[in-house]
């Protein structure tokens, strides 16, 4: 079962069970995933429908710093919550320390020396991190790698 097949199932029994957080998510989830396939003009593979929930976990990440930087507690826990959920669909995410090994790896296999080198590190780490198969946050890989070259 794909993903986007498993969002459409669980939303059904998300809104059978009247569980109306879930719902209101896998609704968005799968709205961002028809969207993103309507640009695409074909069905989305497993690889793509993972980056578009990355992005809407990442929008919501922003949204719960703003709200309590913004002392808005109560918007912030909604914003969390549906990080959790979204997170259940998301395939785990590679440790700091796995992150780290791969952007050395990076840095000696391109001879970076400063951080005018960072593209080229940051390209080097990206691709040999996003073979392995799990989720990565690029803008981890980035403070990595320039607190490594900085």
């Amino acid at each position: 079962m794909s993903l986007t097949e498993r969002i459409t199932s669980d939303l059904t029994t998300a809104m059978k069970a009247r569980d109306v957080l879930r719902t209101s998510v896998l609704r968005m989830a799968k709205s961002a995933l028809k969207n993103r396939e309507i640009d695409k003009h074909a069905p989305l593979d497993d690889a793509e429908a993972v980056k578009v929930l990355q992005g809407l976990l990442r929008q919501r990440e922003d949204s719960a710093r703003q709200f309590e930087q913004g002392h808005r507690p109560e918007l912030a826990a909604k914003e969390t919550a549906e990080i959790a959920v979204l997170r259940t669909y998301l395939p785990a995410e590679m440790s700091e320390g796995e992150i780290a090994a791969a952007v050395e790896k990076a840095i000696s296999d391109t001879g970076a020396t400063s951080a005018k080198d960072l593209g080229k590190v940051m390209k080097a780490a990206l691709a040999s991190l996003s073979a392995s198969g799990q989720a990565v946050d690029g803008k981890k890989v980035n403070d990595i790698a320039r607190r490594r070259l900085g």
